[in-house]
């Protein structure tokens, strides 16, 4: 329809100017800047006023001449600013007849939700099938009631920055691309429209938020992250998940080869590619063109890194809570059992045996020795 309206009011325009040239005198030149390609004008102009005279609504030679893309005047200094459509052109399979904006479209709510789509759907379908089959991971021996620190408070405020920021980009985000679909049938177009409206500020607003947090997270935890030889037999052994019931975790330190796997591939990659990419899109970043087909591809971009890393963000968040006996307390509590951290990270328990870790730096006795902490 508003193809239909543009045209229109194109064909009307062309029509006047056909009209008002035989009856008012000639304008001074127009700079050769302001309207280039001055022979195709007066001879389109020609077309359709023949067109408009003969055969009434028929605009075929203005439609031809938007689609094709040419540059026309525009006083916006935006990049493509006049170019009323984007031209036609062959966009992943679809039909070159088609406006490479339509062709757009039709890719966005077609391949490229569904393979969003599939990315969510399939990590909820391993979540539950793991769930299913070992249910929660829980300690082998009962607790000491010793307690080491596991996460400095500055640590966890700084974990729940990313976490918290990244749920509401991630519902905002997964609202404006699956909506349509699920809640728009069932709250209607006008509460659906504010939804959508206010999400998206939120998105715009805590995006910043989300890529300062995610960088001083990785100040922080960087050196505790660092690769290590025995990661590689914690991997092939999948963290012991495989082994009965009575198999003991491969060692590992601070973390695992799997949380090392999540804080290098979601929060540093994935990450940083979803706040380029968003920077992008708010046209943030000096020194791009941005141009119709430069946005598109960053679309492409930032919903695919966006997707996997919410896939990702699922088995994670699976493991701090649902998945494991004690490790939402450690990030909401800071602290952990001797057993906890013994069973699952014992290189690291016995740094804190060894006395190169504190066991509690906040929270000292008055003869130096840890004092009991309630959690």
């Amino acid at each position: 329809m508003n193809r239909r309206i543009a045209a229109l009011a194109f064909t009307a325009m062309l029509a006047a100017s056909a009209v008002n040239a035989q009856t008012a005198p000639a304008p001074a030149p127009a700079p050769a800047a302001a309207l280039p390609n001055v022979e195709s004008q007066d001879i389109l102009k020609q077309n359709q006023a023949e067109r408009t005279r003969d055969q009434p609504g028929n605009n075929a030679p203005v439609w031809r001449e938007v689609v094709s893309g040419a540059q026309h005047y525009s006083s916006l200094p935006a990049p493509e600013a006049g170019v009323l459509i984007q031209p036609a052109a062959r966009f992943i399979g679809q039909d070159r007849a088609t406006t490479a904006g339509e062709a757009w479209r039709r890719y966005r709510n077609g391949p490229l939700t569904a393979i969003g789509a599939g990315f969510i759907l399939a990590a909820l379908a391993i979540l539950a099938l793991l769930y299913s089959i070992f249910g929660k991971i829980r300690n082998k021996e009962a607790p000491t009631g010793r307690r080491i620190e596991r996460f400095t408070p500055a640590e966890r405020a700084v974990h729940w920055t990313v976490a918290i920021s990244f749920v509401v980009l991630a519902v905002s985000g997964l609202v404006m691309l699956f909506g349509r679909y699920i809640l728009l049938p069932v709250i209607g177009h006008t509460l659906f429209g504010w939804l959508t409206y206010a999400l998206k500020t939120a998105h715009n607003f805590v995006g910043p938020l989300f890529t300062v947090s995610i960088i001083v997270f990785f100040v922080m935890y960087v050196r505790d992250n660092v690769p290590a030889a025995y990661d590689i037999r914690w991997l092939m052994r999948f963290g012991g998940l495989f082994g009965g019931r009575g198999a003991t975790e491969p060692s590992s330190g601070r973390f695992n080869a799997g949380e090392k796997i999540w804080f290098w591939g979601g929060l540093v990659v994935l990450g940083l590619i979803i706040s380029a990419s968003g920077f992008v899109l708010d046209m943030l970043v000096p020194g791009i063109a941005y141009t119709r087909a430069n946005m598109q591809l960053t679309h492409i971009i930032h919903l695919l890194a966006t997707t996997l890393m919410t896939a990702g963000a699922l088995g994670h968040i699976y493991l701090g809570t649902l998945g494991m006996e004690g490790a939402y307390d450690a990030m909401r509590h800071g602290y952990v059992d001797d057993t906890w951290a013994k069973e699952h990270h014992d290189l690291w328990y016995d740094q804190v045996q060894r006395g190169e870790i504190p066991r509690v730096r906040s929270q000292q006795g008055p003869d130096g020795t840890p004092s009991p902490v309630k959690v």
